[in-house]
């Protein structure tokens, strides 16, 4: 069977990415972690549209609003990230982890296994596609 996908990134060049992804995520500056990234992207992240962070964004440039969205809706010092594994096959990196957050608006604190599918071309990110509880992420959230 031939490979219908151009492979243009070798399996190390992917996990390097993806530890940058990680470790940049862990440094709560937003416009870096948009550095990993390539300047059109296929990023989804499902969701209640009730929380503004959730949805489709096409470019890095929108990468920093995520993040900082995201970050104001919950307490600060009270989320954890918790990586179970990385898994890596050609230009895919699947990224399994565990998060814990607390609203600030609610106090709810929860916890969700998520899931993100990064894809890699030339050492920047082109794809993220986030699989989450999202009703319980909604429910926390009190909306």
């Amino acid at each position: 069977m031939s490979n219908m996908i151009k492979e243009t990134t070798e399996p190390g060049d992917t996990r390097r990415t993806a530890e940058a992804f990680l470790q940049l995520l862990g440094g709560g500056d937003p416009d870096r972690i948009a550095d990993v990234f390539a300047d059109t992207i296929d990023w989804y992240v499902p969701g209640d549209a009730e929380l503004p962070w959730t949805g489709p964004r096409t470019r890095a440039s929108e990468v920093p609003a995520f993040f900082t969205t995201m970050g104001s809706a919950f307490r600060p010092g009270q989320s954890e990230y918790a990586v179970d594994r990385i898994v890596v096959e050609g230009t895919d990196a699947v990224i399994v982890a565990t998060a814990t957050h607390t609203f600030a608006r609610s106090g709810k604190r929860f916890t969700t296994p998520m899931i993100m599918h990064l894809t890699v071309e030339e050492a920047k990110i082109v794809r993220l596609h986030l699989y989450e509880d999202t009703h319980l992420v909604s429910r926390s959230s009190s909306i």
